[in-house]
């Protein structure tokens, strides 16, 4: 099979990846492990994503925000951190607040997964490989991909999109920046007694952190992040005193909570590569960056990642270069670079910070919170930075 773009995994970030240049002409091979069936009609999964407005007008130039059910995108209008079991906050709002503009919005993994395949499955030029990639290698003329069920593909460029923990990345030999944060992420929505004000939280207490992300006014996606062997006791446990160890952890904030639906479970691990390119080679998502969720950048990243990478290829291609091209590429790369590394770092500082329980983190991150909040162009620059990544 002979195409000009392979793509290794059909997550969100793969799919908009072949949408956006299928739509333009370019011939595309989508290569998953997973069967039609599985990305036809993608399960829950627990996340919630939260949009910021760039990647929002990403999607809508897709095509893929028009097939979002109206019931699943939630308004996401102010940021708030706590730290401890002090009531004191520091509140972020959107910077446009003033025009009714939220600070992103919030919108269901599976249903981004959903209408990502369905948008990519209109699209012609798309070939669809349900197996897994045995081996990849790359020269000066082409990159050419073989798959467990036989399948030979040569293509001019090849792109990984396989997620924090690629194989096609390690087989190109790209190292990865790798830290495993020692703890477990359970996501999993509640309802609750008390109404919220479309508000996000993220709270910062001792031995756990917990985030609200704003669904209906008595319901949210809860994210709690523990050590493993405390979260396994904890998801051991019947609905009812799950539940009430939830608003328990909450401190009864919300009121009484009740779970909904079935809880997941995740590990914390973030990694970011050495590199984004190689010779007819490129990650994007995960792949590249793989961000940790308290910041909420990741799919954001991902996203605004392979739009740049779309926009350097379709260039090349309608000025008649090679689509491949070295030049392209390492434009991509410094993009991307310059757009994630800085907030990758500000993320690990901030988790290193936020997850010390010891005595003097926990007063500094107090004083921070509350420096910050008096501290009006911080604050705005802070939310300036949420609301554009």
């Amino acid at each position: 099979m002979r195409v000009d773009v392979a793509i290794v995994g059909a997550g969100p970030v793969g799919l908009s990846l072949a949408r956006a240049l299928a739509g333009e002409g370019l011939s595309v091979a989508l290569i998953d492990r997973q069967p039609l069936a599985a990305l036809r009609s993608p399960a829950p999964d627990g996340r919630e994503i939260a949009l910021s407005q760039p990647s929002r007008a990403i999607l809508e130039r897709l095509g893929l925000w028009a097939r979002l059910p109206e019931d699943a995108v939630s308004p996401l209008r102010e940021a708030r951190v706590f730290n401890g079991s002090s009531p004191f906050a520091l509140n972020l709002a959107a910077p446009n607040v003033s025009a009714g503009q939220p600070l992103g919005v919030m919108v269901p993994n599976h249903a981004i997964r959903q209408a990502a395949f369905d948008e990519a499955w209109a699209c012609d030029g798309i070939r669809w490989c349900e197996s897994a990639l045995t081996r990849i290698d790359t020269d000066a003329h082409a990159a050419r991909l073989w798959l467990e069920d036989g399948t030979a593909i040569e293509a001019a460029l090849a792109v990984a999109a396989d997620s924090r923990f690629s194989e096609t990345r390690r087989q190109m030999g790209i190292a990865t920046e790798m830290r495993d944060n020692g703890r477990s992420m359970l996501v999993c929505r509640m309802t609750h007694e008390r109404t919220h004000d479309q508000s996000a939280w993220e709270w910062f207490d001792h031995g756990q952190t917990l985030a609200l992300l704003p669904l209906t006014a008595h319901c949210s996606s809860v994210v709690l992040t523990l050590r493993s062997r405390d979260m396994d006791a904890l998801v051991a446990m019947p609905p009812a005193a799950f539940s009430a160890n939830i608003a328990a952890r909450f401190a009864h904030r919300l009121g009484a909570m009740h779970k909904q639906g079935e809880a997941y479970v995740y590990p914390l691990v973030s990694t970011y590569a050495e590199r984004f390119v190689s010779r007819r080679f490129a990650l994007v998502g995960d792949a590249a960056v793989g961000m940790h969720p308290v910041t909420a950048h990741g799919f954001n990243f991902g996203v605004q990642g392979m739009q740049r990478l779309a926009d350097r290829i379709l260039a090349a291609h309608r000025s008649g270069r090679d689509i491949a091209d070295p030049l392209a590429l390492s434009r991509y790369e410094r993009e991307h670079r310059l757009a994630t590394r800085p907030l990758y770092l500000a993320t690990q500082a901030i988790v290193s910070l936020y997850t010390d329980d010891r005595l003097p983190a926990r007063l500094l991150r107090h004083a921070g919170l509350r420096l910050a909040e008096r501290a009006y162009p911080f604050k705005t620059a802070i939310a300036h930075t949420l609301a554009r990544h």
